[in-house]
């Protein structure tokens, strides 16, 4: 039996999307929300869990940062997904006949132009794959919705545009998790090591832990930090790294990091994109 992928949103949204890519012969499973993804897994529900960390537009999603050191769960894969936005309508409606459209409040300012220059009225929804499923049952004439083709295809509604975003470089990374940690040597683009760690309370901690990552040649992608448990002292650091923990230039890193945090754990290694670069 194929393991089961849930995600946040409905069917067709780009987490689905993103879903399809990495696992296509794998049933998907909706979830409300990313609480929900995690319960999913937890409960046996799911074998893995499909999240989106960042947006080459928006930046970080919130609220994922500080769910994945407790998730429980380990990183084996990331993707990035072009998000492609389609404008789309029920059967036999033409782009003339649109006067509004429906989609996620992230979705609207990226086909602003399209929109703008054909007059038509931009609304707000919880969903854009949401909205796609309501359009197919309300049978509103003249409204569309802005979603993925994936989401026309599953609804019945037929795509009057395509690719209506006004920047071509939108794309949203998403982690595919698992409750087992898979430090195996794969892919052919390089490994990635994600982690999180804690700085101690000594002075210039954050800059002499990041000193073992410049002095070894690792190349550090990416450095976020977030408040712990709600505190303004406690500041909890999210890493990506390129390499293998098991490679001499990361151990030595590494090594050199754990003397200067009071925590410090690896969320995933795991083969890097070819579309990182």
């Amino acid at each position: 039996m194929s393991k089961r992928i849930a995600f946040q949103g409905e069917l067709g949204a780009y987490s689905h999307e993103a879903c399809v890519a990495a696992r296509p012969d794998h049933p998907v499973l909706p979830c409300r929300t990313f609480d929900d993804v995690i319960d999913a897994v937890r409960s046996g529900a799911a074998d893995l869990a499909m999240l989106p960390v960042e947006n080459s537009t928006y930046g970080r999603v919130a609220d994922i940062h500080s769910l994945l050191p407790n998730s429980g769960f380990y990183i084996i894969e990331e993707h990035f997904v072009r998000v492609r936005i389609s404008l789309m309508a029920r059967p036999g409606v033409a782009l003339e006949d649109i006067e509004k459209v429906r989609a996620h409040m992230v979705l609207l300012p990226q086909a602003r132009g399209f929109l703008a220059q054909r007059g038509i009225t931009a609304e707000t929804a919880v969903d854009s794959a949401g909205a796609a499923a309501e359009l197919a049952r309300n049978g509103d004439q003249h409204c569309g919705v802005l979603a993925s083709d994936l989401a026309a295809e599953i609804y019945g509604l037929e795509v009057l545009a395509r690719d209506i975003e006004d920047h071509g470089h939108n794309t949203t990374r998403f982690l595919l998790m698992s409750p087992d940690l898979d430090l195996t040597r794969r892919g052919a683009h390089g490994m990635i090591t994600t982690f999180v760690f804690e700085v101690r309370n000594i002075p210039a901690a954050l800059y002499k832990a990041m000193g073992g990552f410049a002095t070894n040649g690792v190349n550090m992608t990416k450095l976020e930090s977030y408040m712990k448990n709600g505190s303004f002292t406690a500041t909890q650091f999210l890493a990506d790294i390129e390499g293998h923990p098991e490679d001499a230039p990361v151990k030595r890193a590494l090594d050199e990091l754990g003397y200067f945090t009071s925590e410090l754990e690896i969320l995933g290694v795991y083969p890097a994109d070819p579309r990182r670069s």
